[in-house]
């Protein structure tokens, strides 16, 4: 049985950077855990719920195979929480899959992860993940070792293959 993926859920994610490739992932086998402050419903940027299952103080990386980081304005209040950054330095320095989409990747510029390695996201954070350290590249989908970032939800269809492609290449 493979090993699920973790994701981090708040009020106002993107909904379709989360359900997208929760979708795709369960299609190739792949749980995933959506992980909150609290166990209850939070609202997508268009209205759709997403219930978490797991608390985010509970969450421990040995138990997944890797984390997706959706974007919205989700991210930019996980950043602030120190076990959100610590999972996901966790997850990188494991070798496990990072992915993040549009302005997820806010968290891992503040898990601080990203110096040399080339990137991608929002044109809106460009200048953050390129301050983090990060090797910004205007491209649908940018795989640079464990981490698999992407721009926007026009780029979900390569971002979650990517993702497929990373876990099922590691899959014993």
């Amino acid at each position: 049985m493979k090993q699920p993926l973790l994701t981090f859920v708040d009020d106002i994610y993107e909904d379709l950077e989360l359900w997208y490739p929760l979708l795709r992932l369960q299609e190739a086998g792949y749980g995933m855990r959506l992980a909150g402050a609290e166990l209850r419903s939070y609202t997508g940027k268009h209205g759709y719920p997403a219930t978490s299952d797991l608390l985010l103080g509970d969450a421990r990386s040995q138990e997944f195979c890797g984390l997706l980081v959706p974007g919205g304005f989700m991210p930019d209040k996980l950043r602030r929480d120190a076990k959100v950054l610590s999972l996901t330095r966790e997850f990188f320095e494991q070798g496990k899959l990072v992915a993040f989409i549009c302005h997820g990747g806010w968290i891992p510029i503040s898990a601080k992860i990203l110096k040399g390695k080339r990137v991608t996201g929002s044109l809106g954070i460009k200048d953050d993940l390129e301050n983090a350290g990060g090797l910004w590249v205007n491209e649908p989908v940018v795989v640079d070792g464990n981490l698999i970032s992407s721009r926007t939800p026009r780029d979900l269809a390569p971002f979650a293959k990517a993702m497929v492609d990373f876990l099922e290449s590691r899959a014993v």
